[in-house]
């Protein structure tokens, strides 16, 4: 007899799944680590060692080893099992972060030896986020309960990465910056010990052994939506205090601005998983990515920072849809045995267009017209739109 979901699936009722909320909270407070580590790992080695370059030196390699290794890690779990594969990452990327912890608790550590611990745990990141993903495509009845789990999931996600810094500065207060990152492996060790316990967990797949990633082409697209949505975001983090500087306004305005695109964010995602949407996934995802573009090009026509303000809230609401519609996207192009893999390619995009949009932004700003880099920054988003939509999609394949 099959179970049909209601017409229209609350957000309370993805709790009720079995086992859903205990999982779930679980979930969240291992990613809460990463709300945690890159602020606590920045303070502290900064501090150990006097220099802002070996730390950015560090933070980049901690970070180019997280996101560009993360679809790797996400094989390791389909072909094993979270228990077998995630548990141990853990349990060795908590290890690793300790022992930075000690290194960098009083100045004078070789820096050599920084770098390649940092290095060392960045390769062992636990792709937290996209097997809580795959699990809750084995645990939502429908497309429908799966969209409102997979917003609820994106705004979870978001509230973690501005609540993480915030943990980081009260706890700093007291002890030093390095006693953040022993919290950071503290939860993260902690909470996929009670995440990979769960009843619900899958256990290995032998038939992926040996197997390519199926329905790469529908990967594709998600994939390089994503990348061009991180290329976006990290492009406006720089615009928004370049604009307040430009226009004379305190610079400690601009975390209240870009307060107001993670609130649009929040926002856009609860409404987007209250929508029982007709569209197919992958047509749903070119459309926010279009529409998000437009609205941050525009952006830098603002004639005041009240009025970007209100632009980058507008275009907020449309980060969290266009992501969470890319992993239904990403979802749907793979079968059951390659669900946490495509998800961290998704992962691995927005990540990666994270890390190098800022870069880029940082170049741009000073050589060209304001107004014009934020047409650039827009213009990614809808580039990645566009490639996306140019070539032919196969047919979802579930599995």
């Amino acid at each position: 007899m099959s179970t049909h979901a209601p017409v229209r699936p609350s957000y309370a009722a993805v709790l009720r799944l079995p086992y859903a909320r205990r999982t779930f909270t679980a979930a969240l407070t291992a990613r809460l680590s990463y709300g945690t580590v890159s602020i606590a790992v920045m303070l502290s080695v900064t501090r150990a060692t006097g220099s802002y370059a070996v730390s950015g030196a560090l933070m980049s390699l901690f970070g180019a080893m997280s996101v560009f290794l993360m679809p790797v890690r996400g094989a390791l779990i389909d072909r094993h099992g979270p228990r077998r594969a995630l548990g141990p990452m853990a349990l060795v990327y908590g290890a690793l972060l300790t022992l930075l912890a000690v290194l960098t608790w009083r100045p004078g550590a070789p820096v050599a030896l920084l770098l390649t611990v940092a290095a060392l745990a960045g390769a062992c990141t636990p792709p937290l986020g996209p097997t809580m993903r795959a699990l809750w495509a084995e645990l939502a009845p429908d497309r429908h309960v799966l969209q409102r789990a997979y917003s609820l999931d994106g705004v979870a996600e978001e509230l973690l990465f501005v609540s993480g810094p915030v943990l980081v500065g009260i706890l700093t207060g007291f002890a030093p910056p390095a006693a953040g990152i022993v919290l950071s492996a503290v939860l993260i060790v902690g909470g996929t010990g009670v995440f990979v316990a769960s009843p619900v967990m899958p256990g290995p797949r032998p038939a992926a052994r040996g197997r390519r990633l199926g329905g790469v082409s529908g990967l594709l697209a998600p994939a390089v939506v994503a990348l061009g949505v991180g290329l976006t975001l990290s492009g406006v983090d720089l615009l928004t205090m370049a604009y307040a500087a430009a226009h004379a306004y305190e610079t400690d305005l601009v975390p209240w601005v870009l307060g107001a695109l993670s609130a649009g964010s929040a926002l856009g995602g609860l409404a987007n998983g209250a929508v029982r949407w007709l569209a197919p996934a992958r047509t749903r995802l070119l459309r926010l990515a279009v529409a998000l573009g437009l609205v941050v090009a525009v952006a830098g026509l603002a004639p005041n920072l009240w009025v970007l303000t209100a632009a980058l809230a507008l275009a907020g609401a449309f980060i969290a849809p266009t992501l969470t519609t890319a992993y239904l996207a990403a979802d749907e192009s793979v079968s059951a045995e390659s669900r946490t893999q495509a998800g961290a390619w998704v992962n691995m995009g927005v990540n990666a267009g994270s890390s190098t949009g800022a870069l880029a932004t940082g170049l741009l700003i000073g050589r060209l017209p304001l107004g014009v880099c934020f047409l650039v920054a827009g213009g990614t988003a809808l580039l990645s739109a566009v490639a996306a939509g140019a070539g032919r999609l196969p047919r979802p394949r579930r599995g």
